[in-house]
């Protein structure tokens, strides 16, 4: 991403100016305003003309129904880049944060961090979820539920529980239906799920033809599992719907939220977080997917004992209080990767 050539100290102060207004205040700012809360000794006219220059390379425009002028994505990434004070969380916020994310359940830990994004923003929070094709198993049972329906229980180390109901040829008595719990107890329990399907593959024609159908449904059931990785817990997104500046636009809504539901074109821009050191803000057109170019994306990654595993993020409006939101962001991160270490 190339970075704009930096302008003179007198245009640097107005265009800060310029864009911490709007963000306040959602309208366009005029030359009035800017003489009020810029803090220089200049006259209108000289505000005036910096104002053009910096509309004419790009910093800001001008909407056809008014005389102020609002930032544009180019002036919103030199002010995020080079102009902005970020407001760091006092010990209290984090503390308050850090008791939000519950430690006893990874898929709980990671779903409390997106819900906690979403409340401190009041925008949309997402976390991708980390790869899990390491997951290990704790735990199997099969328990009966009826003449041919049974429960399929399966425990991961990390512990995560999977059910599963299986319709089998036949009825299974209980004694039968412990033997296939003990045999894949015996030979799993603290192994990787890819270790399970080994051994059933290995031991099939040593097995009992009869409990085979069990074995292969706990196989099935672990690559389910395994493939659940990489994917997006989102919260929040309805309060999106109370933003004017994305509301207004009911077709850009709708493309939003079908880009929440399918959430692949989402992912792909998370996963370029995993490959980056800290913060990364994406804004409009920048993130490369059309839903968002009147949105910013906010993302950090987090850790696993040292090892990046995914990234979280906020999405909202071009016009958020960036000051505020990227500490959110950066202080989750560290916390989320805090919880799913211990």
């Amino acid at each position: 991403m190339s970075r704009p050539a930096m302008l003179n100290d007198r245009a640097q102060i107005l265009l800060k100016t310029l864009i911490e207004r709007y963000i306040a205040e959602g309208q366009p700012v005029g030359s009035k305003t800017l003489s009020q809360f810029s803090g220089l000794d200049v006259s209108p006219a000289t505000i005036r003309n910096v104002m053009a220059e910096l509309e004419e390379r790009g910093f800001v425009a001008s909407p056809h129904t008014s005389a102020g002028r609002i930032p544009t994505v180019r002036g919103y990434r030199l002010f995020v880049d080079s102009l902005l004070a970020v407001q760091p969380l006092q010990k209290l916020e984090i503390r308050e944060m850090e008791e939000h994310l519950p430690v006893d359940s990874p898929q709980r830990t990671i779903a409390a961090a997106s819900q906690l994004l979403s409340q401190l923003t009041h925008f949309a929070g997402v976390v991708m979820s980390p790869k899990r094709h390491e997951i290990t198993l704790k735990h199997i049972e099969f328990l009966q539920l009826s003449d041919k329906r049974v429960l399929l229980i399966l425990v991961t180390g990390d512990g995560d529980v999977q059910n599963r109901i299986i319709q089998t040829e036949r009825q299974f008595g209980t004694n039968e239906l412990l033997e296939a719990s003990n045999f894949l107890n015996q030979h799993c329990a603290g192994k990787t799920l890819v270790n399970l399907v080994r051994l059933v593959q290995n031991e099939l024609v040593r097995l009992k033809s009869d409990i085979v159908g069990l074995m292969n449904a706990a196989v099935s059931v672990s690559n389910s599992i395994s493939n659940q990785g990489d994917h997006v817990v989102i919260a929040g997104e309805h309060q999106l719907l109370g933003i004017s500046d994305l509301s207004s636009n009911v077709a850009r809504m709708k493309q939003l939220f079908d880009l929440f539901e399918q959430k692949t074109s989402l992912l792909q821009l998370l996963e370029l977080g995993n490959r980056a050191a800290g913060v990364q803000i994406y804004i409009g057109n920048e993130a490369g997917i059309a839903p968002l170019d009147e949105c910013s994306v906010i993302a950090a990654p987090y850790q696993v004992d040292g090892e990046v595993v995914g990234t979280l993020g906020v999405i909202g409006p071009t016009r958020m209080a960036y000051d505020r939101i990227i500490p959110i962001v950066d202080i989750t991160a560290r916390l989320l990767s805090s919880a799913l270490s211990h």
